[in-house]
């Protein structure tokens, strides 16, 4: 296992000497590793230049497995803790920047305070690749909404409004509430969420269509691009909290919402660490914004 987990560190600094120095091996060690490695393969895995290593062709289609192999052993050594009771673990998260920015940090301190052997690495994404990422295994859980989600199970979490954002002095900006078939009269900036979006749900649902004319990956490249006068959008009202952005918010008639979820393929495959911080989300729950 130390051999995948070498090379999981060279892919991710891109460099054989970083990637020794993290692990604490000579380059010596950590270059013949990686030789048996490819010598057990059949065929090389990374290729090294002046600027550093990269995988192969080959390597790239072996990763995936390889990081769901050590992801695997990973979660065995936990629970081989909880059942020795020691509360040691790492929790992978896949989850959305509103969440990262305004959940995760309150609820990862508070959580690291009590259990201060836990390692947290976040993994960010839209509701497609979070799916994705559910089943496959690269993230213990996710926050997902339940009605982009198959096959894996919920938790539900929380209901959150979602609200029209328009440049300042925009005609719109006049409205206390903003009808949404006026949004549809505007240059559109939709938020990509993958297969499936609450807004252009709920703009079906209403038989209206906006003049979308850009799409971005990013809550705050909307925003910003919404303080240039490039468009109209609707965002998350929880990514809206302590912005700094020169827009207008304002909620939208009729009503949307979006519903998010705690996903996780099964209760029973969870790592220790990853169901407790699951339990104490639910716990805090009432007190997220």
């Amino acid at each position: 296992m130390h051999r995948y987990i070498a090379l999981q560190k060279i892919v991710e600094l891109g460099s054989f000497s970083k990637a020794a120095y993290s692990l604490g091996y000579t380059q010596s060690a950590l270059s013949q590793a990686i030789s048996s490695l490819e010598n057990e393969m059949g065929f090389k895995l990374l290729k090294r230049t002046r600027t550093g290593s990269t995988l192969t062709s080959e390597g790239e289609e072996m990763y995936p497995y390889i990081k769901r192999t050590i992801f695997q052993y990973q979660s065995s050594i936990e629970k081989a803790k909880d059942i020795c009771g020691l509360d040691t673990g790492t929790i992978h998260i896949g989850t959305m920047s509103s969440i990262s920015v305004h959940w995760l940090p309150s609820l990862m301190k508070e959580f690291h305070r009590m259990h201060p052997n836990v390692e947290f690495i976040t993994h960010q994404g839209d509701y497609t690749v979070m799916n994705e990422w559910v089943k496959t295994g690269a993230v213990n859980f996710g926050f997902v909404s339940p009605d982009a989600i198959s096959g894996i199970e919920i938790l539900p979490l929380k209901e959150g409004a979602l609200t029209a954002i328009v440049p300042k002095n925009h005609p719109l900006a006049e409205y206390d509430i903003i009808p949404l078939e006026k949004l549809m009269e505007e240059s559109f900036i939709l938020l990509e969420t993958g297969y499936y979006s609450e807004c252009l749900t709920a703009f079906r649902t209403l038989g209206i269509q906006p003049d979308i004319k850009y799409i971005a990956h990013d809550d705050y490249s909307i925003m910003a691009m919404v303080e240039q006068g490039m468009g109209v959008s609707i965002l998350a009202e929880l990514v809206l909290h302590r912005t700094n952005f020169n827009i207008e918010v304002r909620p939208v008639d009729p009503p949307l919402s979006r519903t998010l979820a705690i996903g996780y393929r099964s209760k029973l495959e969870l790592p220790v660490a990853s169901r407790r911080f699951i339990e104490f989300i639910m716990a805090h729950k009432d007190e997220l914004p």
